[in-house]
């Protein structure tokens, strides 16, 4: 019997906690460059599909990603974003098939508490995982752009949900 699969809720503006892991668990990241060209994807993709990127996190084998969709579906984003670095890391590691593991994982944000602790999350995962000993000296996150080091140009940094008035509540698309 094939069973479908749950459809994530989705409207304009849907924010959402990303998780989207290599496959095996293994490594998406080989070197700098390759950090760099997934941020330059992320870009495209963003402009591509008027997303909003509330806040990110690159870790060695998986991404987080606090984003807010336009108006169109989250996994068209996500389709493209996962497709071009995958094109990108075959090709210069001379690989086959999937980078990613299944399905990315999404849980969609509603509210601003839950927002404020899934960016808390997202830039304090490197900190847990013991690969640094404060986010801000991470380069692969959005927390030196958050709290004004740099800009990294893809992060959008007045993004207080208050700020922009409460979204309607929908129903849980939580997938994680």
């Amino acid at each position: 019997m094939n069973i479908a699969r749950k459809l994530r809720t989705w409207f304009p503006g849907a924010v959402y906690h990303i998780m989207h892991r290599g496959v095996r668990r293994k490594a998406i990241f080989q070197e700098e460059m390759d950090y760099q060209v997934l941020l330059q994807v992320l870009k495209n993709s963003l402009e591509k599909y008027k997303c909003i990127l509330h806040a990110y996190c690159l870790m060695t084998n998986h991404i987080h990603l606090l984003l807010e969709t336009g108006d169109m579906e989250i996994w068209k984003f996500m389709k493209y974003m996962s497709e071009c670095y995958a094109m990108y890391l075959n090709h210069k590691y001379s690989y086959r098939g999937h980078v990613f593991e299944s399905r990315y994982k999404s849980c969609l944000v509603k509210e601003d508490a839950y927002f404020l602790q899934t960016s808390r999350y997202i830039h304090l995962n490197p900190v847990k995982a013991q690969m640094t000993n404060y986010p801000e000296d991470y380069p692969w996150s959005s927390y030196q752009t958050m709290i004004g080091l740099s800009d990294d140009r893809i992060t959008e940094k007045n993004h207080s949900r208050t700020e922009k008035g409460n979204k309607e509540d929908h129903s849980s698309g939580s997938e994680f």
